[in-house]
């Protein structure tokens, strides 16, 4: 598989392009060190992921926001700390705060001069704009689990990734998925008629581990 045998690439956003680790880590850890708890922040991003997994099946039609504070709710429960409105409230509207990984805007821009550059993301408009304004680039076009109604792995935002292709104009088979998580992208992406996935600098997880996007080092 050479990229030039593609036209168009499409992005995973959060682990990707944005720092979605060090984005949680930043809400996550002041809290968790604020309630006492003995808790590194490896194993809080492995319990927080497993809860956001959870709750993005469970409720497929919340927005992302919504997610964030429930999942931080449940995260509170399972390590027996409490979770004030206010903490609920920080973690759901800090998206527009993490980090864009250094590289990012520079790949971009490169790409986007060769290719169409889709988001596949998971979360909502409004948060995305965030994220989008630390990229820094125009993208062709913008799927979120808003405007599909439910989350990665769901069959149903891949299939609006190819029917958003094929609007474009993008011959079938000359669209490669770009992504770190091998829960939310790579294993789906091997569903019968879905793009192939490709991966960025960095170790995803084991298939069967907690659904984290693990930070480019």
């Amino acid at each position: 598989m050479k990229l030039t045998d593609f036209e168009a690439l499409s992005f995973d956003c959060y682990g990707t392009l944005i720092d979605w680790e060090a984005g949680l880590s930043a809400v996550l850890t002041p809290w968790a060190r604020a309630r006492g708890l003995d808790i590194t922040e490896e194993q809080l991003l492995t319990e927080y992921s497993g809860a956001e997994a959870a709750a993005e099946q469970e409720h497929p039609a919340d927005l992302y926001p919504d997610i964030l504070a429930r999942s931080m709710r449940v995260l509170g429960g399972g390590l027996g700390a409490e979770v004030t409105a206010e903490d609920a409230a920080r973690l759901a509207g800090s998206v527009p705060d993490w980090p864009a990984f250094a590289d990012s805007h520079g790949a971009l821009t490169a790409l986007g001069s060769r290719f169409k550059l889709i988001i596949l993301s998971n979360v909502d408009r409004a948060s995305f704009a965030g994220s989008n304004a630390r990229l820094g680039v125009e993208f062709t076009s913008v799927i979120t689990a808003q405007d599909v109604g439910s989350y990665k792995p769901s069959q149903r935002n891949f299939d609006a990734l190819l029917s958003g292709a094929a609007r474009l104009g993008i011959a079938p088979g000359r669209l490669l998925h770009v992504a770190q998580s091998l829960f939310h992208d790579h294993v789906p992406a091997k569903r019968p008629g879905c793009p192939p996935c490709g991966s960025t600098g960095g170790t995803p997880g084991p298939a069967g581990a907690p659904p984290r996007r693990r930070r480019r080092r």
